[in-house]
């Protein structure tokens, strides 16, 4: 019996042994696959604690930050700490690294050779560290949206080579950001596209049209040729230019409205139109006010109305209107208390002139100031 007995509990010994080593290495293998299937979470979870940590002993917006970019905090190599030091070296303060971060958390995904290397090409345009920390303030994604320090460097180069001053990139790296993080090909697109509308119009100087353009509207890189060439068109054959005062136009006052959908661009030139023929006035009045103000028409249907409503209700006529267009570009809540006010001050708007009421508000107070005096 004693050797069957000892047989036997060899036997379950065994049974057991193998039940236990084929459990535990079930749990190990579904543990490993599940770390793999479910991303980091296993081995990174400290780490992951470890950035929360960090950014809001920083100051940053942590729930603002996993709205606009979650994924940020599933990646293994963020450089939180190494862009502070970065950053607190070229003058930013603790508040504005913070305020980066939150709205574009991405920026502590860069290595500080990256940043190193892109912080140098954007002083070959910035004449210093805290104007590049001031756009960075405005707009985070515009230096931390690619980190293709390549494509950066070729487009510097391929805008200096076409004849952009220094001050032209400056404007266009403080306005549009946007266009060095476009690829080469698209920039030249756009540019040899310019050229080429240039001398289609007679113009003889392609690099000064290009460049007086791009001065006059910097974000014209970022848009598409199609939607450049629609409006040209509109604005050719909408107000009968000629090529002459075509560029001058889109040289000038006009070269905003090139942004502008071409859709948009017609419905509300159609509405200025019958607004202004409801009130009287003839086709080439309707023509002189735009061409002597093109940002009207970036005016929608309602906001346009209201505006010529508001003046027409307070006894201002519309030829004082159409002769002093930019008055329309104060908000009717500022037009309506600076009448009140200038009316208290015995002002007659009827017969006098409208322009204060589009002036900045120290000359406006300024000339306010006068008028109740006397």
């Amino acid at each position: 019996m004693a050797p069957q007995n000892l047989l036997y509990l060899r036997s379950n010994f065994l049974c057991g042994s193998r039940c236990w080593m084929f459990q535990n290495s079930a749990d190990i293998l579904f543990k490993s696959v599940s770390c793999r299937l479910f991303g980091v979470k296993c081995g990174n979870e400290h780490s992951e604690n470890e950035l929360l940590k960090n950014l809001l002993v920083m100051g940053v917006d942590v729930d603002m930050a996993k709205k606009r970019q979650p994924g940020v905090f599933n990646r293994t190599g963020v450089n939180e700490q190494d862009l502070k030091m970065f950053l607190l070296s070229k003058g930013a303060s603790k508040e504005v690294i913070a305020s980066i971060i939150s709205r574009y958390p991405r920026a502590i995904t860069r290595t500080p050779e990256n940043l190193s290397k892109r912080w140098d090409l954007w002083r070959r345009i910035m004449a210093s560290d805290l104007e590049i920390v001031n756009i960075l303030e405005r707009s985070p994604e515009s230096f931390f949206r690619s980190n293709n320090n390549l494509n950066l460097e070729n487009n510097i180069k391929f805008l200096y080579s076409v004849g952009l001053t220094r001050k032209c990139l400056c404007r266009l790296l403080t306005n549009a950001p946007r266009t060095f993080s476009n690829s080469l090909h698209l920039n030249k697109q756009m540019v040899e596209f310019l050229q080429e509308v240039c001398l289609s119009l007679g113009h003889s100087d392609p690099i000064d049209f290009v460049r007086k353009i791009i001065f006059k509207n910097p974000f014209i890189l970022i848009q598409s040729t199609k939607r450049i060439k629609a409006n040209i068109k509109f604005l050719q054959s909408t107000f009968n230019l000629n090529n002459e005062e075509l560029l001058v136009l889109i040289c000038g006052p006009g070269a905003e409205i090139l942004d502008l959908s071409n859709d948009h661009a017609k419905r509300n030139y159609t509405n200025i139109k019958e607004k202004l023929f409801s009130l009287g006035c003839t086709e080439e009045e309707v023509r002189k006010f735009v061409l002597s103000y093109p940002d009207v028409i970036f005016l929608g249907e309602k906001k346009f109305n209201d505006k010529i409503d508001c003046l027409i209700e307070e006894q201002i006529s519309i030829l004082q209107i159409i002769e002093t267009p930019r008055i329309l570009d104060s908000s009717i809540s500022t037009l309506k208390s600076r009448i009140k006010e200038l009316v208290n001050a015995g002002y007659n708007l009827s017969t006098s002139n409208i322009t204060l009421l589009s002036w900045s508000q120290k000359r406006y107070k300024a000339k306010l100031e006068k008028l109740n005096i006397g």
